[in-house]
């Protein structure tokens, strides 16, 4: 096996992952090791691809895909059990439906879906993959990180926006 498809494996893989984390009791061993083996493999595959020169479209939409599959899986199993205030839940309610206005708006300016892999946005992933395990323990951390997710969620917009105007 070539190492290039290395980056591509670890996106499926992560893919495999989520689906075994969803048939996973939330409080096992089994599924704190995928959450974290997860987690990782989606910070290895990007790095992985830059640094052996792999960097593809198809790799790209690859690490998209997993990255949905595990925000939804983590979410699915998660949420339910996150004692959050109010406040907080309307906050990811907003990150949330900017999240969705940007894919609306690039699938109405360019025809399709567009996850731009911002130096925000990977950001905004790492800090919800540490913090929302803490949050069993204190709001506090998920705070930090809903304010990088805002951040985040508004500069994507500014790319996909920006993209189009160089588009025309």
């Amino acid at each position: 096996m070539p190492m290039k498809h290395l980056p591509n494996i670890l996106s499926s893989l992560r893919i495999v992952g989520t689906v075994v984390l969803l048939l996973s009791d939330v409080s096992s061993i089994l599924f704190g090791v995928l959450y974290i083996v997860c987690g990782i493999s989606d910070i290895a595959d990007g790095w992985l691809a830059r640094k052996l020169k792999c960097v593809t479209r198809t790799g790209a939409l690859l690490d998209s895909v997993a990255d949905i599959c595990f925000v939804a899986c983590c979410a699915w199993k998660l949420l339910p059990i996150l004692e959050l205030p109010q406040w907080l839940w309307l906050w990811a309610g907003v990150i949330v439906a900017i999240k969705v206005v940007n894919q609306l708006s690039a699938l109405v300016m360019y025809g399709r879906c567009c996850f731009p892999h911002t130096l925000a946005n990977k950001w905004a992933g790492f800090l919800l993959f540490i913090t929302v395990p803490m949050t069993l323990w204190s709001i506090a951390p998920i705070s930090i990180a809903a304010i990088v997710a805002t951040f985040a969620a508004i500069h994507e917009g500014c790319v996909l926006a920006r993209e189009e105007s160089s588009h025309t």
